[in-house]
């Protein structure tokens, strides 16, 4: 078996970067999918080569996958899908119903690498760039479908005032036991991270213990012998070589934490991922949250809901509330982002004569096209892209985007800030006394700026 890859270099808004390089939880999405297809295929998947585009299947003549490199998918949506395949014995495609709560309200939203369509049962589905072909390729009309379901559970991790609730008055996800998503938006790379990530592997460990008595016994067995609460023994909370754990910390799992880490007095980590080299100084809070290798959070940082990619630094006293944050970026002391349009909108209740209620806005951001799309979400804080450099003190409104190699600095003239802010806006470009590209060089440009640059390369060679 082989697998051959589709090559997507479409930039991802605000990191401009294509997605395979981007940190899904702590690890690239290349590695990502390294580690997934050698999870399924013990004996091997090796890698046949890369396709610039789609059309270029036909030259597969032996037992191969193929596949997108801008799609996350997880173990379990690999391995459902290419059982299925297999019993068919012919070429497969995957793709998911349109009307599956956990795809529509995630995956579908802000996403164009999609092609919908219908099943055998006239059921409206949408067709991943996902492929199985047992003997070689065969043209799309021979082509079946696999439809694979995400058997999601909808959980709430509170009870919440209506006003910003959904209608059914809890604030919930849906957690699927099979998972897949195209990066096409930073949106994406949150809800890869955090809900099908930490969030919907927390849900899976819950429902395995419900139904295996056997394992739950194990997890009570070592609570008894650790003298600790369930969720915060061994079996539940894995911690890397070399990681140094303060007696007062408080962790709970289901939650992994890598080589060489320190986790300092007073911290409270609460079902989160947590790469190597990463250290966590005393009073810090993580709630669900990834934090990538090499970053730093020094005293009462606050993590909720949020995914930090590699070489950052978060400051103490700043509050990032269901964001993502890009790598070798600073953010300073006492930086709030809110996730929360505090202003909603009435709504009946009844007949027309009945009051009217007040519901959530939601919120809105763009996509990879740059049009201002609805998000689906209610609750949902900001992207900050690589090499940034924040100051403190600074309020951020939900859904906005700080683009990559960006500099903000606390002024009369912004401190709030209440829309998405591109490079050429950066403060480093006017700050007095000679600041400027070179003490702050840009490193991540954008797509088209990259390929004019390469071919004004070309016509000076």
């Amino acid at each position: 078996m082989r697998r051959y890859v589709i090559r997507d270099d479409n930039h991802v808004p605000p990191f401009n970067e294509p997605a395979r390089e981007l940190t899904i939880g702590t690890r690239s999405l290349t590695i990502h999918h390294e580690a997934v297809f050698l999870n399924y295929f013990q004996d091997g998947c090796e890698l046949g080569g890369e396709f610039d585009s789609a059309d270029e299947r036909v030259m597969i003549q032996d037992a191969a996958i193929v596949y997108r490199e801008s799609l996350w998918f997880d173990n379990e949506f690999l391995a459902y899908f290419v059982e299925h395949a297999r019993e068919t014995g012919q070429a497969c495609r995957a793709a998911i119903r349109v009307d599956d709560p956990a795809f529509r309200t995630y995956t579908l939203k802000l996403a164009r690498n999609f092609t919908l369509g219908y099943d055998a049962e006239n059921n409206r589905i949408a067709l991943i760039e996902l492929w199985y072909y047992p003997n070689g390729y065969v043209h799309d009309d021979e082509v079946l479908p696999i439809v694979v379901p995400s058997d999601a559970e909808e959980k709430g991790f509170y009870s919440v005032p209506d006003f910003m609730a959904q209608e059914q008055g809890n604030l919930t996800h849906f957690l699927p036991e099979r998972a897949i998503l195209s990066i096409e938006s930073w949106v994406h790379v949150y809800y890869a991270s955090i809900i099908f990530g930490v969030f919907a592997r927390g849900s899976r460990k819950e429902e395995y213990i419900k139904q295996h008595n056997f394992y739950a016994l194990k997890v009570l067995w070592h609570a008894i012998i650790e003298q600790k609460q369930m969720l915060s023994t061994s079996e539940l909370v894995q911690v890397g070589k070399g990681t140094v754990i303060h007696p007062s910390a408080q962790i709970s799992g289901p939650t992994t934490i890598g080589e060489n880490c320190f986790i300092g007095p007073g911290v409270v980590i609460d079902n989160c991922s947590i790469g190597d080299n990463v250290s966590i100084d005393q009073g810090c809070q993580l709630m669900l949250s990834t934090v990538a290798n090499n970053c730093f959070l020094p005293f009462r940082a606050a993590l909720y809901l949020t995914s930090v990619m590699e070489h950052t630094i978060i400051a103490q006293n700043t509050c990032l509330q269901m964001c993502v944050v890009g790598r070798q970026t600073f953010i300073g002391a006492g930086n709030t982002f809110t996730d929360f349009i505090l202003v909603g909108k009435a709504k009946g209740e009844g007949d027309d004569t009945a009051a009217t209620r007040t519901v959530p806005r939601p919120i809105r951001t763009f996509d990879q096209d740059g049009n201002l799309q609805d998000v689906g979400q209610v609750v949902l804080g900001s992207a900050v892209g690589h090499n940034c450099r924040i100051g403190s003190g600074l309020i951020f409104f939900p859904g906005r985007m700080i683009e990559s190699d960006v500099v903000l600095i606390a002024s009369p003239q912004r401190r709030v800030i209440e829309r998405n802010v591109r490079y050429e806006e950066s403060d480093h470009h006017y700050i007095s006394g000679g600041l400027g590209a070179n003490d702050h060089p840009r490193r991540y440009r954008r797509k088209d700026e990259e390929e004019k640059a390469e071919a004004e390369g070309w016509e000076i060679w």
